[in-house]
């Protein structure tokens, strides 16, 4: 019972599903194409990642290390071994193909890794002319800040403009005050005579 009721509703799902699908929305394109086989899909960021480690272990001296130990080991068990135990007899052919091979997928992902490398270092790039230009641009409003408090500061009275103009005051008012003197003096000995 609980069965039936369970499938029951996933029918409900699918035919709510298949209606929603079947509405036409006129402000998505209609998918045209009919794909008999779906494309493999792959993360071109992973094989990248791999195609860079492989180049930097190819770039290093252990890969040389090994490389030379390889043939070494090679070319010796051809050259020493039992004769029906060798698998590749003096000119070494299987080695040669191996080594082009090995060369022929070496090439393609060492310029992978270089391309990669190049987008990289484009972006950084990018990032550093921002950061030069927000400088640059921080630098100059700077400039005609301290341009500007320059300006405002010769508008600005100084102490030694402030001591001159006080002392000038107290010189005026000194004589202000002494001629009232002289004047009071002056009248005074008139009277007397």
């Amino acid at each position: 019972m609980v069965r039936e009721e369970r499938t029951e509703e996933l029918r409900e799902e699918l035919r709510d599903e298949r209606r929603r699908k079947a509405r036409v929305r006129l402000d998505q394109p209609r998918d045209t194409k009919r794909v008999l086989l779906p494309r493999p899909s792959y993360d071109p960021e992973a094989f990248g990642r791999l195609s860079e480690q492989i180049a930097r272990f190819l770039g290093t001296g252990r890969f040389l290390v090994y490389m030379t130990c390889f043939i070494v080991i090679w070319v010796s068990w051809n050259l020493f071994a039992p004769t029906d135990t060798r698998w590749d007899p003096y000119p070494f052919i299987f080695l040669t193909l191996i080594l082009s091979l090995q060369a022929s997928y070496a090439a393609p992902l060492i310029l992978l890794a270089q391309n990669r490398q190049e987008a990289r270092d484009r972006v950084n790039l990018e990032q550093d002319r921002d950061a030069n230009a927000r400088a640059h641009a921080d630098m100059e409003f700077l400039a005609r800040e301290v341009a500007s408090l320059r300006m405002s500061m010769g508008e600005v009275a100084t102490r030694d403009y402030l001591r001159s103009e006080l002392r000038s005051l107290l010189s005026e008012l000194e004589q202000r005050n002494l001629a009232p003197a002289e004047e009071s003096e002056d009248e005074a000995r008139s009277l007397e005579t």
